[in-house]
């Protein structure tokens, strides 16, 4: 089992926003989405459990989940397809729980929806699609045109007017399905999966746009996805869903770089250093040979190069067998891995002292029986 010896981080539930003051009025009035309380189930299954969450004028909520975690549950609730069974759902101050068909149609102007697929429509031309919500909105030709060009310039595609869905790659199609959800000026953005059908290059342009139109239209976005590669990208807080709960939430930069539910360190596990394969597979819990740690820090406690300084301070005490440093969000966030002999008690006390001066967390992983 991994022994916590260290963790000396600042308070984490006021960081990670687990019990953020949703209803203080200052947050309130910024408030563009709450949801409190939601759950939905059909069947037996528990699509949603008692979901709390509250999305912000102009932020960026990233909610990650692998696939049946109730994303898909969750979304279709915030855009009226489907009743949660219980629970409040605010958009904009407004509680859209139980509103009937025609009532939900103002709310659904000010939400914009991008799906994965794209959802063009084939016989129609760019701005055609793009002009589609308009057009049902009743808005007269001339300003419906004014408005396809002006959005069509906002994703660049002002060359593309005329062309076919068909004509054109897959990230051209999801820049104008960004387009026609940007259409009615909504208040929020929902984005399903908007990338997992583009490959790296084009998913990297994209998420470049909607980092670009947060910041130049101030519109908040909620990012559903199952890649936490996307969430670090372009997103200010991440929400961990499994088994139709929140398990996770806080900063982008806080929970990786130090996640508290095993869901989620396997979904960074691909983008945090990990203890090199031939190791992990010889670890026991019996003390023998070397022992490993894993350290971690972030925030200030991570500037002036942790791993240099922890170096120069304790040279030839220990091995670095694997680590590096992100910045996410203006933050360092630093994670290594270390091995020591495990009868050398003396040096392994001191090591564990100067990263407590340092803030650091410190993990004992186990040990391994003999230097590799």
């Amino acid at each position: 089992m991994t022994q916590l010896f260290e963790v000396a981080t600042p308070d984490t539930a006021l960081l990670r926003g687990v019990t953020e003051s949703a209803h203080s009025p200052l947050r309130a009035q910024n408030n563009v989405v709450r949801l409190q309380g939601i759950s939905r189930r059909f069947g037996h299954t528990q699509a949603l459990r008692d979901v709390s969450l509250t999305l912000q004028k102009g932020e960026i909520l990233g909610l990650i989940g692998r696939s049946g975690a109730g994303k898909s549950t969750l979304i279709r609730c915030l855009n009226g397809l489907e009743q949660p069974d219980s629970g409040v759902i605010e958009i904009e101050g407004r509680n859209i729980t139980g509103l009937s068909e025609k009532q939900l149609q103002a709310v659904r102007s000010r939400v914009g929806m991008v799906f994965q697929h794209f959802n063009l429509l084939s016989a129609k031309t760019v701005a055609q699609n793009v002009a589609l919500p308009l057009k049902i909105a009743g808005m007269d030709k001339a300003q419906r045109q004014q408005r396809v060009a002006e959005l069509l310039e906002l994703v660049g595609l002002a060359d593309k007017a005329q062309h076919y869905p068909a004509a054109l790659s897959g990230g051209q199609k999801q820049r104008v399905g960004i387009a026609r959800a940007l259409a009615a000026s909504p208040a929020l953005l929902l984005c399903d999966e908007a990338t997992s059908a583009l490959d790296p290059e084009t998913t990297r342009s994209i998420l470049a746009l909607l980092k670009s139109l947060n910041q130049k239209l101030g519109i908040t976005i909620l990012l559903i996805t199952h890649e936490m590669e996307v969430i670090k990208s372009v997103a200010h807080r991440v929400a961990v869903i499994d088994g139709g709960e929140i398990i996770e939430h806080g900063p982008v930069w806080q929970v990786f770089a130090d996640p508290q539910s095993a869901v989620t360190r396997t979904l960074l596990r691909g983008l945090l250093p990990q203890l090199p394969d031939n190791l992990a597979a010889r670890l026991s819990q019996q003390k023998q040979g070397e022992v490993i740690y894993c350290v971690h820090a972030a925030g200030d406690d991570a500037q002036g190069d942790l791993l240099t300084r922890f170096a120069a301070a304790l040279p030839g005490k220990f091995r670095l067998l694997q680590g590096g440093v992100e910045h996410i969000q203006h933050y360092a966030v630093v994670r290594f891995f270390i091995a020591l002999p495990a009868s050398n008690i003396a040096d392994e006390q001191q090591i564990l002292s100067w990263l407590h001066t340092q803030q650091a967390q410190v993990e004992r992983v186990g040990y391994v029986a003999s230097h590799d």
